[in-house]
């Protein structure tokens, strides 16, 4: 008896497994995933965006000499006295407003902090004239708000603060990035194409020719996965676009999956689990006491008078670039003073900053934080912001990761379809077994 071809998989029932698995997950994060899919595409683009629809806010008319922005944290104070700036910027752009982010001072006479509805204050730098104000927290799709909303959403789902915590919706978003990331490799090792095995009933076969089974081979049977099917039905053609946008895009998506996964898990899962392979330099929040939820640590020394110590201290280490903006962390009492650095080239999409890290208590320096200088540990985790957001690779980066972002939308969205299709066509096939079943014991 001559030999039969079967194209089987080594192991028919974990396929089976493999292929419930990665419906499971994908029905689980379809709709974060469609969510994050969309907001990412458009934030790529959210500084101009911003700026676009709310002009008033960006834009100045006048020209001149900058105001100290110390003058400009002053002039917010005497503008609100119930606000103290928590953020100034320090670097300034012609025809462009100053960013300023207050926080609540706690009241005098009844010892309550008020409730503000906004926390970021827009100036004129040369006229140091406030121009306005909006809540970035706020859950709002107005054009006010939109920006600070979609980007808040991208990562955190505005999930509110509870239970002593505020980073309830970074652990969900890590989460779904995690199932994201394996069912990514789960969804690949399905579109393989079955290895061929010949088997015979008396006789061994003759051995294959090479191109039979080698890569030559293989690649053929897997290059449908790549192409869209013209012409077919409807489900074929949702599949298809499943299937092979998956493909096309696959090393970006992992990117996108695993940077995902260490942003919004850094200091939870990424950072212990990357010290295991290699030294990592400890997190600055890691040693220093947490003030809790809702409560603040008073700084010592205030904003001049830190920045006159990180201008002394980016002299002594051949520091040439200008400070871009200087942020006192009240939970943690310290200071993080931010400078430009366009060392890694590239537009100013692909800028990078150096950070200082000043005790807010002493004036000391805590630590330095410098774009790819430290351990390959730390270059690698600096690394993760620069490549989800596709700023590496300048503008370019940017456009791709918009066009994948819609991308992952569109896959979400076809996976859904797939699975619903498959589900109600097994449900006829079922009712028809039924039925066949039912007129069987009738006729009986």
């Amino acid at each position: 008896m001559t030999s039969a071809i079967a194209v089987t998989r080594p192991t028919p029932r974990s396929r089976a497994f493999w292929t419930t698995v990665h419906r499971l997950a994908g029905l689980l994060t379809a709709a974060f995933l469609f969510m994050a899919g969309l907001t990412g595409a458009i934030i790529s683009w959210d500084h101009e965006l911003d700026e676009w629809l709310n002009p008033d806010l960006f834009r100045v008319e006048s020209r001149g000499a900058y105001r100290p922005p110390a003058e400009m944290a002053a002039a917010i104070q005497q503008w609100d006295p119930r606000v103290v700036p928590t953020y100034w910027s320090l670097s300034y752009e012609e025809g462009h407003s100053a960013v300023f982010f207050v926080r609540a001072l706690k009241d005098p006479t009844t010892g309550r902090v008020p409730k503000l509805d906004y926390n970021q204050v827009f100036v004129d730098p040369v006229t140091a004239k406030v121009l306005g104000r909006r809540d970035s927290r706020a859950v709002s799709l107005s054009t006010r708000n939109l920006m600070p909303f979609l980007r808040k959403l991208h990562y955190t789902l505005h999930v509110p603060p509870f239970w002593g915590s505020d980073r309830w919706g970074y652990w969900i978003m890590g989460g779904i990035a995690l199932i994201w990331l394996l069912d990514s490799v789960v969804g690949l090792l399905l579109t393989l194409p079955p290895r061929s095995r010949a088997t015979t009933a008396s006789a061994p076969s003759p051995s294959p020719a090479p191109s039979s089974s080698g890569p030559r081979r293989f690649l053929s049977r897997w290059a449908p996965a790549w192409r869209i099917k013209t012409g077919a039905g409807r489900y074929r053609v949702y599949l298809d676009l499943h299937r092979a946008v998956g493909l096309w895009t696959w090393m970006v998506l992992i990117v996108l999956a695993f940077t995902s996964f260490s942003l919004n898990l850094r200091q939870e899962v990424f950072f212990p689990l990357l010290s295991l392979v290699s030294k990592t330099t400890p997190r600055l929040e890691s040693h220093l006491p947490q003030a809790p939820l809702g409560t603040v640590v008073q700084a010592r020394h205030g904003f001049e008078a830190v920045i006159d110590t990180a201008r002394q201290e980016a002299a002594r280490r051949g520091w040439s670039t200008p400070m871009s903006g200087i942020f006192y962390n009240a939970r943690y009492g310290f200071y993080n003073v931010s400078f430009f650095d366009r060392s890694v080239g590239g537009d100013a999409s692909n800028m990078q900053l150096s950070n200082l890290y000043i005790d807010g208590r002493d004036l000391r320096v805590l630590t330095v934080n410098e774009p790819w200088v430290g351990t390959a540990a730390d270059v690698f985790a600096q690394l993760q912001l620069p490549l989800h957001s596709g700023r590496i690779f300048g503008t370019v980066g940017r456009v791709v990761i918009t066009g994948v972002g819609l991308l992952v939308a569109s896959l979400s969205v076809t996976g859904v379809v797939v699975w619903w299709r498959k589900r109600q066509a097994r449900r006829v096939s079922s009712l028809r077994r039924t039925g066949a079943l039912a007129q069987v014991l009738a006729r009986d």
